[in-house]
């Protein structure tokens, strides 16, 4: 059956971006087509990713809750919290080396003469503060986190009732075996849901399709290629290696199994509208412990942007080369410390790295005709950069699942 869903999503997705190329070159003067098609088209599916989101929020706190309750103890929560967080920093860190390596050697951007007319503007803003994201984990009001989608603040407040419910042990059996058929009941609704994900990802990419124009690709081919093809690597080749080196799971197999998911991230460019298909294909496909998927999972949209780091930092060199404004090595500490920081402050809904490419645009006090660049090119890459992002957060979360069974394994034998 998944397999049938996922094979439903692919045609859908390239059905859809072939109909609607067709209507932008070939029926772009009929106004039914050119006009309320594709506004019907961007209704459909903009109704499909809501109805994912709206179910997002609650599923990602109950299941975090259940997953903490499901814990041997609290002393392995806090274990494996270090360990996924941990793990995700580096990640981040290594694609935003890979990047800086590949731009150091390459110099894309260089000896572009981007002319000047501006089509967007940048507002003044600032880097992010991290005392401040750090304060605003904890809601003030429960209900406007949920509302917000807030994750970081929904992941504190069911880290934190699950801790507790979790040291009250037997004598409050009844509500977590309340919050375990409320996880049930989600999953239901998820896979209901997720059976009209071949109607919403055509609607998504025929709009794509009838509106993005190709004639904006032509003098930055370059900047283009290069960061899908950073992106491709990491989705197909580095993170199934990195699997296949540190667990049982062979790199063709870790791609078999994230199809699914990959087409899915693809079509919708939100991470956040992913986390329903990427816990499935963790416990489901992969075998990972419910609780590792529980919390990792929506840590993971929120703050394991490896393709947004590799994004960020090849599009602000590029940037800065084609305006004739190159970052020198005096500017490069700060500026990569401020790529960081934005990565994992991107979130995971569709566009987060344009935004944040922008901060640093303004930042660094490049011209503003470079966020027209950005934002032309931004939804096709923001596509491949999704699918790198959630394929990292299953990539790691794999690895951490068998590190943990390594650690409960060795403590087995040391008991014996």
């Amino acid at each position: 059956m998944m397999k049938s869903l996922s094979a439903r999503i692919f045609s859908g997705l390239f059905a859809g971006l072939i109909l609607g190329t067709l209507v932008q070159y070939l029926l772009s003067d009929v106004a039914f087509f050119s006009a309320t098609l594709v506004d019907i088209a961007a209704a459909v599916g903009t109704m499909f990713v809501n109805m994912i989101m709206m179910l997002v929020g609650p599923m990602v706190f109950i299941s975090i809750v259940c997953g903490v309750c499901e814990l041997q103890d609290l002393r392995s929560f806090g274990r494996l919290g270090g360990k996924t967080f941990g793990f995700y920093i580096i990640n981040t860190l290594v694609g935003i080396s890979a990047a800086l390596a590949v731009v150091l050697l390459l110099r894309p951007g260089e000896g572009v003469e981007m002319s000047s007319h501006a089509s967007a503007v940048i507002h003044a803003t600032e880097l992010p503060d991290l005392t401040a994201l750090i304060v605003d984990i904890v809601p003030r009001n429960p209900i406007g986190a949920f509302t917000s989608g807030n994750m970081l603040q929904i992941i504190f407040m069911a880290l934190l009732l699950g801790g507790v419910m979790k040291s009250m042990g037997n004598s409050v059996a009844s509500a977590v075996a309340g919050f375990q058929t409320a996880n049930r009941i989600m999953m239901k609704l998820i896979t209901l849901v997720m059976q009209l994900a071949p109607i919403g990802v055509f609607a998504l990419m025929f709009k794509l399709g009838a509106t993005l124009q190709a004639s904006v690709f032509v003098s930055v081919l370059q900047y283009l290629v290069l960061i899908i093809g950073l992106l491709l690597l990491w989705v197909f080749v580095v993170y199934p290696a990195a699997v296949g080196l540190f667990t049982p799971v062979s790199a063709r197999t870790f791609r078999e199994k994230t199809q699914e998911q990959i087409m899915f991230s693809f079509s919708t460019a939100s991470s956040n509208a992913t986390i329903p298909v990427t816990m499935r294909t963790l416990t489901d496909k992969l075998g990972v412990n419910q609780a590792i998927a529980g919390f990792g999972v929506p840590l993971g949209a929120t703050m394991n942007m490896g393709g947004v780091a590799i994004y960020i930092t090849v599009a602000i060199f590029f940037i800065a080369n084609a305006f004739g404004m190159p970052i020198t090595t005096e500017q490069l500490p700060t500026v990569l410390l401020s790529i960081f920081l934005l990565a994992v402050g991107a979130g995971g809904v569709p566009g987060g790295g344009m935004v944040m490419i922008g901060v640093l645009i303004h930042q660094m006090g490049l011209p503003v005709e470079a966020f027209a660049l950005v934002a032309a090119l931004d939804r096709l890459i923001d596509m491949i950069l999704t699918s790198c992002n959630v394929v990292g957060d299953t990539a790691v979360l794999t690895i951490v699942d068998q590190t943990e069974k390594a650690h409960h394994n060795g403590a087995l034998m040391s008991d014996v």
